[in-house]
């Protein structure tokens, strides 16, 4: 998403942004054209000041300001080192010869199991026109690009094969978008007995929903092409009967409280179990979605929480009404007081990729603090907790997770994902031009492409300094 942009990201260029605890840091201050203007030569008394602890003249034993004398280059730029102790957001603020502020700069200290972490912004749940969504997988990977995303998931429903499209469709173009395998997993009924408890298999290295000669079966075969991105040890395709029979099987031995349906929690457990084996994240969406009454009951939601078969809990999902998000909002917190953690992701469950055709495609998104933004190192990340959902259902972004990660995301998304933002955008628009342009534009899109890649890796590099 295009977050508002600070002033002064256009006017001055701070880097690194983020640097780690207890390790001296070079900090560059560089001025791009806006006031005030440092005077070349000058001395300037620079306050490097702790969020945290708060003005020392009243909370002497707890605030941390940091006084010191910089002097401006021939350019009217700055180069200065310093410690930050701990992690928390910190303003380096510059005073004039009275004392007055001129203008400060927030930058981030992070302790060190962040450091070597990198914001990675995304989505883990959306749909294509090859289920219920709107345009093809090949563009909504490109719009989300557009967008600012860093990786995306095509989880259409019942199938696998439209992200293995999608991701075909770049393999010979030089892109930054990682697009990850995945599906939203809808098993067959048992006997006349429907689960219709949606799971989202992100990442798996094959297609649960292909498990069973159901839809994907029956629209593009059993070959491995259409259903996995692994050659070896894929489970075989099951029969209707064979499905039926096991899953019975499974819903006679399950050991639920009263209260709780059989089957569908047979069947829940059994896919979340396929797609660890697929080396997938299992990813339980939407349990307050309202279709006509909540999408999951609240006891059979209850046991999920106490059972955790899932990997992360989609706790903001595509609706804007308050009962979707916000109830499942507070059932996460509630279960973090009551001691139960586990790993939460947001997904716009996104039908249509414009906003002027789906502003709710547009309502939440992932922030996952991974080594690299590569399918494995994500899932990972996110299972390890590192990751944080971003509320954007209005004009003020909000974010949900753990305070520490909700404090540094909120730091990135003023302060680094707008410059992000600006270089996705035309990386987006030209990965459109490349799927579906004429022959003259696919080559234009193409040498153009080269011509910019690895500019986010670049920014990334210069504003966090690991």
């Amino acid at each position: 998403m295009a977050y508002k942009k600070d002033a002064l990201l256009h006017n001055y260029d701070v880097y690194p942004k983020v640097f780690t605890a207890g390790k001296e840091t070079e900090i560059h201050v560089r001025p791009l054209g806006g006031r005030p203007v440092f005077e070349p030569g000058k001395t300037y008394e620079l306050v490097i000041c702790s969020l945290d602890g708060g003005n020392p003249d009243y909370f002497p034993s707890t605030g941390d300001f940091r006084y010191q004398k910089v002097t401006a280059d021939e350019n009217g730029c700055f180069a200065f080192f310093h410690t930050f102790d701990s992690e928390q957001e910190y303003f380096l603020r510059f005073l004039s010869d009275e004392g007055k502020r001129l203008v400060q700069f927030p930058v981030y200290c992070v302790e060190k199991d962040l450091a070597g972490r990198y914001p990675f912004m995304g989505d883990l749940h959306m749909h294509t026109n090859l289920s219920d969504g709107s345009e093809t997988p090949e563009v909504v990977a490109a719009n989300y690009r557009k967008y600012g995303y860093d990786f995306t998931v095509i989880s259409d429903h019942n199938r696998y094969y439209p992200s293995l499209r999608a991701i075909e469709k770049y393999k010979d173009a030089p892109i930054s978008l990682n697009i990850v395998p995945g599906e939203e997993v809808h098993m067959p009924r048992v006997y006349g007995k429907k689960n219709d408890v949606h799971i989202v298999n992100f990442g798996g290295e094959f297609s649960v929903n292909a498990l069973v000669e159901d839809i994907a079966v029956e629209e593009v075969g059993k070959d491995l092409k259409t259903r996995a991105i692994r050659e070896n040890d894929v489970p075989d395709v099951m029969t209707m009967a064979e499905f039926e029979a096991k899953m019975q099987a499974l819903a006679d031995e399950i050991d639920v409280p009263e209260g709780i349906d059989r089957v569908p929690a047979a069947v829940c457990k059994w896919v979340f179990d396929q797609i660890k084996a697929a080396n997938g994240l299992g990813i339980f969406p939407h349990p307050n979605w309202i279709p006509n009454a909540f999408h999951v009951p609240e006891r059979f939601t209850d046991w999920l929480m106490e059972t955790k078969p899932f990997d992360a809990f989609e706790v903001l999902g595509g609706e804007s009404y308050y009962e979707h998000n916000g109830f499942q909002t507070a059932r996460y917190y509630e279960e973090r007081a009551k001691g139960n953690r586990f790993p939460i992701v947001g997904s716009t469950d996104s039908h249509g990729s414009y906003p002027e055709l789906n502003p709710k495609g547009f309502i939440c998104e992932t922030i996952v603090f991974s080594p690299e933004n590569e399918r494995k190192a994500l899932i990972s990340s996110i299972k390890d907790y590192y990751s944080v959902a971003v509320d954007t259902i209005s004009t003020e972004f909000r974010l949900v997770g753990e305070q520490r990660f909700i404090r540094y995301g909120c730091f990135l998304l003023k302060n680094y994902f707008p410059l992000h933002d600006d270089l996705c955008y035309e990386e987006g628009r030209l990965m459109k031009q490349y799927v579906t342009g004429t022959p003259e534009e696919r080559e234009e899109a193409l040498e153009t492409l080269r011509a910019i890649s690895g500019r986010t890796e670049r920014l990334m590099k210069k504003y966090f300094a690991f």
